[in-house]
């Protein structure tokens, strides 16, 4: 197990004391005491692995296997011995400019926070010290824990969302470029791939909106009554970041509709080209064409100045069509 905790610690009256090593009699000790709780973080364990925590903390079956399965939704269940909550924390890659989702579930009960993260995204050790710097935040117990895990994995949504705005500045300025220069099939899957982005940022953001609202109302087990209006604060603030995803979704179809306008555009213009430059040559084909059939009685083959006659009235004709469709826009 020493590799798959990552920590363990009491916490009495908001501050981390020393207790014994095995998790088994640090929670007894924290029962026993009545005012600590026992916070333990697990990265990725297996079924064999989180067995043990499974049996010591009384952890609900189903949720168990939520925990260990990963691939789940944002949302809160409560069971009998424990609350559980599962967190979607959103990690941007600045070199690949990709958006990345983890997970995070917490199991809050009766003086202990069990934490179950899976992928590298949004590590808890951050969390841990600043709330170990704050003990009056951390004399609130296991829910203190919940709102800082909520309140940090919130707070980046935002940053995260002010990073993916910039890049969409920048596919916006690439679409909208005046030379209409560029590859449009490149542009088209630059724009889906970057919808792909928001989809992904999409699914962490949209559906903790109900576990936060009710978190944000009285009456839920396992968590301190006078923790209302910090629950209320996060909700805020993932209703702006829910907003700006949604606004990034609606701009990224609007821009991919203007794409592929620009396309039909630019596609009708080079059609005007082709068909201008086409009745040009249709012209001449067709004077050639008449005199190439060959006939015994046309008297004007008979005159000297035909033949140039013929061909500066093609050349005529040629030149005013150009002007013609040059005046119209089609050249």
């Amino acid at each position: 197990m020493r590799g798959v905790i990552v920590d363990c610690g009491i916490y009495r009256d908001g501050r981390r004391t020393e207790g014994p090593a095995d998790f088994s009699d640090a929670l007894d000790e924290a029962r026993a005491s009545g005012d600590a709780f026992l916070w333990i973080g697990l990265h990725e364990p297996t079924e064999k692995e989180f067995g043990l925590v499974t049996s010591e903390f009384s952890l609900h079956p189903l949720a168990v296997e939520d925990a260990l399965r990963a691939h789940q939704r944002p949302k809160l269940e409560i069971y009998d011995d424990s609350l559980f909550v599962v967190i979607k924390p959103v990690v941007y890659e600045q070199k690949s400019d990709t958006v990345s989702a983890g997970e995070l579930m917490l199991f809050i009960g009766d003086s202990f926070v069990v934490t179950v993260r899976h992928g590298e995204g949004a590590p808890l050790a951050a969390v841990r010290r600043r709330l170990e710097a704050e003990p009056e935040v951390l004399r609130h117990g296991p829910t203190s824990v919940l709102y800082a895990v909520s309140d940090a994995v919130v707070d980046h949504y935002i940053e995260v969302a002010a990073e993916l705005q910039i890049d969409l500045e920048e596919l916006e300025a690439q679409v909208f470029a005046p030379t209409g220069t560029g590859d449009s099939s490149n542009t088209a899957a630059s724009i889906y791939t970057f919808k792909r982005q928001v989809l992904e940022f999409r699914r962490a953001t949209n559906p903790l909106s109900a576990p936060m609202a009710r978190l944000a109302s009285p009456g839920v087990p396992f968590v301190d009554s006078g923790s209302q209006p910090f629950f209320r604060d996060v909700n805020d603030h993932l209703t702006r970041a829910v907003e700006h995803v949604e606004g990034l979704d609606r701009l990224l179809s609007d821009i991919l509709s203007a794409h592929l306008a620009q396309v039909g555009v630019r596609q009708n213009d080079d059609m005007r080209k082709i068909s201008a430059w086409a009745a040009m040559a249709a012209v001449p084909t067709m004077v050639a064409g008449i005199y190439g059939m060959n006939f015994r009685h046309m008297p004007e083959l008979d005159y000297v100045w035909t033949y140039p006659t013929v061909i500066a009235l093609m050349g005529f004709a040629v030149f005013g069509l150009h002007r013609l469709f040059k005046r119209r826009g089609w050249l």
